[in-house]
């Protein structure tokens, strides 16, 4: 038997260890984190037995994909975004891409776009041979800032992709005003933002198309899962035939009209999909509920800092829950704090490490420390906690205890 040795994770990444920040040379030792029993989860999903239901219909039936449930499922999240057309698909990520793609990005094309996001966002980007131009984030909302996106237009940028961060909203109106000015197509992320409104109006709905996801860390879930929502019924048709391997759009069998990828959802995620969706806004009031809590739990803790407040004017679907210490605090202290919540139980992680200093990023387009110095800082002092419907007083009050006891350790 021959045996392979195996790359160490940050070979060939001076300065980068596994989690993606450069460790500081007078960084102390990690500590050894204690057993524990009990464990807060970071994230859980909310089935009910109508949701096992739905999905147990489906199983007994003979439609498991492309089927009733994907069209009933497509025109409930067209109702509830308030677009005319809804296209689903197999994750997020897939709707961004198919979105590139549907819109002719292609190569020498470059999208402006956020460092301080979930790495879907730039690689749906590269997957079209484009090249994603990041812009610095806005120190206090942590959003893509429209002047620092606007500084990073070239002759060759084609589009806009701000990102709803932890489901609060983006300045749209901003990013719209810049794209109609310049040109440029407007792809918005919404994958943290179902049921996310501006001014009335629901994240998603604002540029050309918007994106959805349902992880089942999201407000709601199908396991895995995403929507496409737009006005524009011809980029709907192109995006049906591309999820479906380029078919036709008359469905003709084994007729491909276009280059596609099996970006299919199956009615079983679908059926899942309408039932979650029909408890939404419980979800989102159960999630605010929640928020409000660790608001008051942490109010009076002096070394991080809190959530920005949503703007006026708009109502948050939170996806996260995610504090910031204060600087001058750094990764390793942010590091230290993580170990001591894992040892009391309390699942916790950073979010989000920059995507530019990935390895993949620094590798191909030599991005280095310093060059978008607020996401770099944010990312470097950003803790999740624990945040999902089901969390009760006492859970949060547990966490709350256990970060200001992890705090008071230096």
């Amino acid at each position: 038997m021959v045996t392979r040795r195996r790359r160490a994770v940050s070979g060939g990444y001076p300065g980068l260890r596994p989690s993606c920040y450069p460790t500081p040379p007078d960084a102390p030792r990690r500590e050894e984190p204690a057993p524990v029993k009990e464990q807060i989860p970071l994230s859980a999903p909310d089935i009910s037995e109508e949701d096992i239901a739905a999905v147990t219909a489906v199983l007994r039936g003979r439609r498991l994909s492309l089927g009733p449930e994907l069209a009933k499922f497509e025109r409930a999240v067209a109702e509830y975004a308030g677009t005319r057309e809804a296209v689903a698909v197999s994750s997020g990520t897939a709707g961004l891409h198919l979105l590139v793609h549907a819109l002719g990005i292609g190569p020498g094309d470059e999208v402006i776009t956020t460092p301080f996001s979930f790495i879907a966002s730039a690689n749906c980007i590269l997957f079209e041979g484009a090249r994603p131009r990041f812009a610095d984030i806005d120190p206090v909302t942590w959003d893509l800032d429209p002047a620092a996106a606007e500084a990073a237009v070239t002759p060759r940028t084609r589009a806009i992709l701000p990102v709803h961060v932890f489901g609060r909203p983006c300045p749209m109106p901003r990013y719209l005003e810049i794209a109609e000015r310049r040109g440029l197509r407007v792809i918005e992320d919404s994958c943290e933002a179902m049921g996310t409104r501006i001014g009335g109006r629901m994240a998603g709905t604002f540029g050309d198309a918007g994106v959805y996801a349902f992880y089942p860390n999201k407000q709601m879930t199908t396991g895995e899962g995403g929507v496409i929502v737009t006005d524009d019924p011809g980029l709907a048709a192109r995006l049906r035939s591309l999820r479906n391997q380029g078919r036709a759009a008359d469905g003709r069998w084994l007729c491909h009209e276009r280059l596609g990828w099996n970006y299919r959802i199956p009615d079983i995620l679908c059926a899942l999909g309408s039932s979650q969706l029909r408890r939404l806004e419980h979800f989102i009031a159960q999630r605010q509920r929640v928020f409000d809590l660790y608001r008051e739990r942490l109010a009076g803790i002096e070394e991080i800092e809190l959530p920005a407040p949503a703007p006026p004017g708009t109502r948050v679907s939170w996806f996260v829950y995610v504090v910031a210490l204060r600087p001058p605090a750094d990764a390793a202290r942010r590091d230290a704090v993580l170990e001591r919540l894992r040892a009391a139980g309390i699942g916790c992680r950073a979010y989000f490490p920059p995507i530019h200093l990935q390895p993949f990023y620094r590798e191909r387009f030599g991005y280095r420390e310093g060059m978008f110095p607020v996401t770099e800082s944010v990312a470097a002092r950003t803790i999740a906690l624990p945040f999902h419907n089901r969390l009760g007083e006492r859970e949060v009050d547990r966490v709350a205890e256990a970060l200001a006891a992890a705090l008071a350790r230096r």
